[in-house]
């Protein structure tokens, strides 16, 4: 995937899909006044895939992080963009709210239908783009405004009713007191991952990790590197993530998994062969035990999810994590590096 190399002050030119989005850099707290480039913004981190919009005559298109096509998959979020009155490129996050908060799983499952299956599932599961920068609207190109005006002008196409459902603003706020009430789990709960912060001056940097995002510290991501059990009926999770060298390091191991997690993992888990990181390695049993753990390895091309207490020593979860869910958004190349 060749993505654009975005043109410099230079208003007249359109963006043309694919984008690099701007990214954060994971943090483990929120930084101290006049850490980021001027005054620091923070903007709630909803839990959805992260979307660029092209929306303008002849060209409207749902861009992934990885530059992938979504608009298929989301014939509402198209049709709303085609209706729109001014041309626009937007970025922003994808979320499919259900039972009360935003579920990433139904949000899977419409990331993958298609057709008159991509129709129904917008019927019944609509999703919403959480717009939180505008990057170009009409003519103008606003990369290399300010994140604080490019914010006013997307309060303003808000305001002026340019865009309404299935867009919404993303909450924002300077009030430090409030991005940290953001960073409580309770706000997980809904579907609110924790905040990024920007820098109220900063332009927009393709593909730069110029913002900060700080997350509730519950949740993390590792590679599935092996599974105990069968494959057939994976009974837990050797999850993994890779070091500076490019070793893959075991980071922790799961709590058993439920039956139906069961039967979807095997359907996406593949062996590994001779050629496997871990082929010929022995791991123990548990801390603080002799025994050895019986594992097969898998293939390393899958993230989970999971759900873990803060005991790490060197770089690995002391206690058993609970697999939450498979991350089809991210790549094994943006988990973050062991011991980070």
């Amino acid at each position: 995937m060749h993505y654009q190399t975005a043109p410099r002050r230079c208003d007249s030119v359109a963006l043309t899909p694919p984008i690099q989005p701007m990214l954060a850099e994971a943090r483990r707290q929120l930084p101290p006044d006049g850490a980021l480039p001027g005054e620091w913004i923070a903007e709630q981190k909803a839990d959805g895939f992260r979307a660029i919009l092209f929306a303008r005559p002849g060209l409207v298109m749902v861009q992934s992080r990885q530059g992938a096509d979504l608009t298929p998959a989301f014939p509402e979020i198209a049709a709303a963009a085609t209706a729109l009155t001014e041309a626009l490129v937007l970025d922003g996050e994808l979320v499919v709210p259900h039972e009360g908060r935003l579920n990433f799983a139904e949000l899977q499952r419409r990331a993958r239908s298609r057709g008159h299956n991509a129709a129904q599932a917008a019927a019944e599961r609509p999703a919403y783009l959480i717009v939180f920068d505008v990057l170009q609207r009409g003519d103008t190109e606003l990369l290399d405004r300010s994140y604080g005006e490019r914010r006013a002008i997307l309060e303003g196409l808000f305001a002026h009713d340019v865009l309404a459902a299935p867009f919404t603003l993303c909450p924002a706020t300077t009030d430090r007191a409030t991005a940290l009430d953001w960073l409580d789990p309770a706000w997980g709960a809904v579907g609110i991952e924790g905040v990024v912060v920007k820098g109220s001056k900063q332009p927009y940097l393709p593909g730069k990790r110029a913002w900060v995002k700080v997350r509730s510290r519950t949740t993390a991501e590792g590679i599935i590197g092996g599974v105990t059990g069968a494959l057939a009926s994976p009974a837990t999770l050797l999850l993994a993530r890779y070091d500076a060298v490019g070793t893959l390091r075991l980071i922790a191991r799961t709590t058993p998994l439920t039956t139906a997690v069961r039967r979807d993992l095997a359907r996406r888990l593949h062996p590994g062969g001779l050629d496997h990181p871990w082929h010929g390695r022995r791991f123990s049993a548990g801390w603080g035990t002799r025994g050895e753990l019986d594992y097969h390895p898998v293939r390393p091309d899958l993230v989970a999810e999971f759900l873990a207490d803060t005991a790490i020593d060197v770089g690995r979860y002391r206690h058993p994590v609970r697999f939450l869910r498979l991350r089809d958004d991210l790549a094994v190349q943006q988990v973050l590096p062991f011991g980070a």
